[in-house]
């Protein structure tokens, strides 16, 4: 059997390609990925990125609230046993909003495989992919979903406390009430890093950049940002030694390391962001699309998801390294499908 079309991948772009997909009658096959160890400790489990956070409360239509009844009827029963539904007015969890958007994909007709996709062939028609269990697939058009995972030092304090004081995203989780008024801490140099600073400066008491050299590596307007705020202090010639906290609050403050002498010193802070990039989850294609300088892959056409390769179209956070955000990534999962779906017509498939 030759699929219309495969999604890979089970973030907000995979959804909601499978969403228009179902809707268009194009009866999509979505990889969400395999629940194994390497997976978790890379953060690529079945969900995606944003169902490794807590409260999501920057995605248009869930505003603070209590939402328990409506979670408990939307999503399957089987599912929702497992999850840890909050109670009282809170904005939606991550976990929450990727299970909505899988039922919704599921309700309208999407086959859902919980597997890895290892290996694609697109070098003929139509393109055969193979998966972790072993499975071959064939597809006359694909969608590639597989997202970007952020990049972390590796402390196993930093792993300990991740979504109670250890983030990646300033934007996604700066707002939230326990950062507000705080120390915060930011780990990096680069322009992303510098963003992330700023924006934190609108909620927290004092950020503290925290780099390793005596120069910071992002672009002259943006160093010139960062040593202009006065919320801003760089720790120069410092690196992250240990993230502090304890079970009842989170993070609680870091420990430094000195590049110059090896010397450490404590910081109070109740939150701490990695700015030290991401990495988009390419490994599979193996070279078969063409791939921006940071290893995103390349939309062809502006305005379009279209690849370097006919019939394969791109959506989300693994092609796009500039918003990184779940509703871009939702939107940009809609333009795939609707993209697949005119490509197909085209082709005479659908």
């Amino acid at each position: 059997m030759v699929e219309n079309v495969i999604i890979i991948g089970s973030g907000p772009a995979g959804w909601s390609a499978a969403i228009y997909a179902a809707r268009a009658e194009l009866k999509p096959l979505l990889f969400e990925g395999a629940i194994t160890e390497e997976n978790r400790l890379q953060g690529t489990l079945p969900l995606g990125q944003l169902a490794l956070t807590t409260e999501v409360e920057n995605y248009a239509g869930f505003p603070t609230g209590d939402l328990k009844q409506f979670l408990t009827t939307a999503i399957d029963s089987e599912r929702a046993q497992y999850m840890n539904i909050h109670e009282g007015r809170h904005a939606v969890t991550g976990p929450e909003l990727m299970e909505l958007m899988r039922q919704q994909a599921y309700n309208f007709g999407t086959r859902i495989v919980t597997d890895d996709v290892v290996e694609i062939d697109l070098s003929k028609r139509p393109f055969v992919l193979r998966t972790l269990d072993g499975g071959t697939h064939q597809t006359h058009a694909l969608i590639v979903a597989t997202g970007a995972r952020a990049n972390y030092l590796g402390l196993p304090s930093e792993s300990a406390f991740k979504n109670r004081g250890v983030s990646a995203c300033a934007v996604c989780d700066g707002a939230l009430p326990r950062f507000r008024n705080k120390p915060l801490i930011v780990v990096g140099g680069g322009d992303s890093a510098v963003e992330e600073a700023t924006y934190l400066t609108k909620y927290a008491s004092k950020v503290h950049m925290i780099h390793r050299r005596d120069k910071l590596r992002a672009s002259m307007i943006m160093q010139e940002r960062a040593l202009g705020n006065p919320k801003i202090q760089i720790e120069w010639n410092h690196t992250l030694d240990e993230v502090l906290g304890n079970e009842k609050d989170g993070v609680t403050g870091v420990r430094l390391r000195s590049a110059v002498n090896n010397a450490t010193r404590e910081l109070p802070a109740s939150g701490v962001f990695l700015a030290i990039g991401h990495t988009p989850n390419t490994d599979f294609l193996k070279g078969q699309l063409d791939l921006t300088e940071k290893g995103y892959i390349r939309w062809t056409k502006p305005f379009r998801t279209e690849t370097s390769v006919e019939g394969v179209f791109a959506a989300g956070d693994v092609a796009d390294d500039n918003y990184r955000q779940a509703i871009t990534s939702a939107g940009t999962g809609c333009m795939a499908a609707l993209d697949a779906e005119r490509w197909l017509a085209a082709q005479g498939n659908h």
